[in-house]
């Protein structure tokens, strides 16, 4: 019997990254996706809601995102599973990023498991496949809740825009045609956490998102 997912948002970084807890309310384990920065924020936010962690999730390899997982996984004791492995050299730069957009202690990130599509991972009793969708970045990834009817996306689409594509190894058509082929056929009522701004669902972005309308 798979798990209730619940979901809490942590805005990390000057980027206002969302960094999210997700878990079960059965078991009150879960993950934290996307550790960007502000470590201590995060820590109090689990902290406050009860949970266990027992991964850490990563959607993609840029700095707002991953700059802070390696540390939080040494904090934690926990592994690090995701991006696709095409992210291998953004993670392996994340010090020099981070030293550009002056975020100082970004570490470099080497996840104990990279992720490809059709994969699938577990935290606790929740279950999510994984889509390999690049174009924001070479390795984005999104995890998706067949059961829940819910969906991380990082930066691969927005309620009412989809990622930038004009930093390196971008692509804007691939982003699009990601979008259009794996993420919307899994169904509009689909809700989804976007790694900026606010959530959505998969049917309004397909009715009203004027990046998907052409």
């Amino acid at each position: 019997m798979a798990g209730t997912p619940r979901a809490g948002i942590i805005p990390v970084t000057p980027f206002q990254q969302n960094c999210t807890l997700i878990w079960s309310d059965e078991t009150k384990v879960g993950a934290v996706v996307d550790p960007g920065g502000d470590l201590d924020r995060i820590e109090a936010a689990i902290r406050d809601q009860g949970i266990t962690i027992e991964k850490i999730l990563l959607t993609h390899g840029h700095i707002d995102h991953a700059g802070g997982a390696d540390e939080l996984r040494e904090r934690l004791g926990v592994p690090i599973e995701g991006p696709h492995e095409a992210d291998r050299y953004l993670l392996d730069s994340l010090p020099e990023t981070g030293a550009n957009y002056g975020l100082e202690g970004a570490r470099a990130v080497t996840p104990d498991r990279w992720l490809a599509e059709g994969d699938s991972v577990s935290v606790g009793d929740l279950a999510f496949d994984i889509l390999h969708a690049p174009g924001h970045s070479p390795g984005s990834v999104v995890f998706v809740s067949r059961d829940a009817r819910f969906a991380l996306v990082g930066d691969v689409v927005f309620k009412g825009s989809v990622g930038r594509t004009d930093l390196p190894g971008g692509n804007h058509d691939q982003l699009i045609r990601a979008i259009k082929e794996k993420v919307l056929p899994l169904g509009d009522d689909i809700a989804f956490i976007p790694g900026h701004g606010p959530t959505s669902t998969l049917g309004e972005e397909r009715m009203t998102n004027p990046f998907l309308q052409e």
